[in-house]
């Protein structure tokens, strides 16, 4: 009986100190387009090629970075516009309550299908990135396709990632909608093949959800330096902090002389590079916080 009062004491000690709190996410953006209209959008939220969103359902907040492949300019397609369209797209079927928080890829995959089904081709390619917050049971929930990613910051250190899907270097995984005539030579990767991750989240948590911009140009040790100048989770500072990270590396992307992460990596596959990658560089920059209306 003793032993069993002890259990009970456990249990129920355990079971009120379960937070029974909604979460969600403060969120701020801030890009470049490589053609140094600093911080202009185009239609939507899109920075250059790249493009974005952020959307608020009752249930989860989502998120969601796209880079447009620029090689379809060589071909007179405007590569933003696939872009564009996708992370559009997707943040419509966010706020209509078509998803489920725990299959992001679900999103991915909705969204591709609106555009193949799409009476006005659409042609061109993107990577692909969606990070969904589930506001009850505290879950972030992404999929990750290509060489766009995340960050999870907790205590000054990166305690999850994303994982750089490449098919060979400087190619990576990317979805895409060709002409016929090209059906089979333009590389095009299943919304499937994302990687998927879910993982408990804290009050406090700082998400960096990206474009390779940036990843190429800032590697961890210079963002986690950005992001202590984070005092608190007020919209005013997160933005402030987006836009100095965003600045940075579009400061760096132009360094002759900077031996930027992209430049290592090319090293690293036999490619004599040094500098920075010029490239569209976009930024969400989130905090996890208590859930308000």
């Amino acid at each position: 009986l003793s032993y069993g009062r002890l259990v009970a004491r456990a249990v129920l000690g355990g079971l009120s100190q379960t937070d029974s709190r909604d979460y969600s996410l403060v969120t701020a953006s801030c890009g470049f387009g490589k053609d140094f209209r600093k911080g202009i959008l185009k239609k939507g939220m899109c920075y250059g090629d790249d493009a974005c969103f952020v959307a608020r359902h009752r249930s989860a907040d989502v998120l969601g970075v796209a880079d447009g492949v620029g090689g379809w300019r060589d071909y007179g397609v405007d590569p933003s516009q696939f872009s564009g369209t996708l992370m559009r797209t997707c943040e419509r079927l966010v706020k209509e309550g078509r998803f489920v928080p725990s299959n992001p890829v679900g999103i991915l995959t909705a969204g591709y299908c609106e555009l193949l089904q799409n009476k006005v081709p659409l042609l061109g390619s993107s990577t692909a990135c969606i990070v969904v917050l589930d506001r009850t049971s505290h879950r972030l929930h992404t999929a990750n396709l290509g060489d766009s990613g995340f960050l999870v910051v907790r205590g000054g250190e990166v305690v999850h990632r994303s994982d750089e899907q490449q098919h060979y270097f400087n190619t990576p995984f990317q979805l895409s909608i060709a002409p016929p005539e090209a059906e089979g030579v333009v590389l095009s990767d299943s919304p499937d093949a994302a990687d998927s991750t879910s993982f408990d989240v804290q009050l406090g948590d700082i998400i960096l959800t990206a474009t390779d911009g940036l990843f190429d140009n800032m590697p961890d040790y210079m963002i986690l330096q950005e992001l202590k100048k984070l005092k608190n989770s007020n919209y005013e500072s997160i933005q402030q902090t987006a836009r100095s990270i965003a600045e940075q590396a579009h400061e760096l992307a132009y360094d002759p002389t900077y031996m930027s992460p992209f430049a290592q990596f090319a090293c690293d596959n036999g490619l004599n590079v040094r500098g920075g990658k010029p490239d569209d560089i976009t930024v969400l920059l989130s905090i996890v916080a208590e859930y308000t209306d």
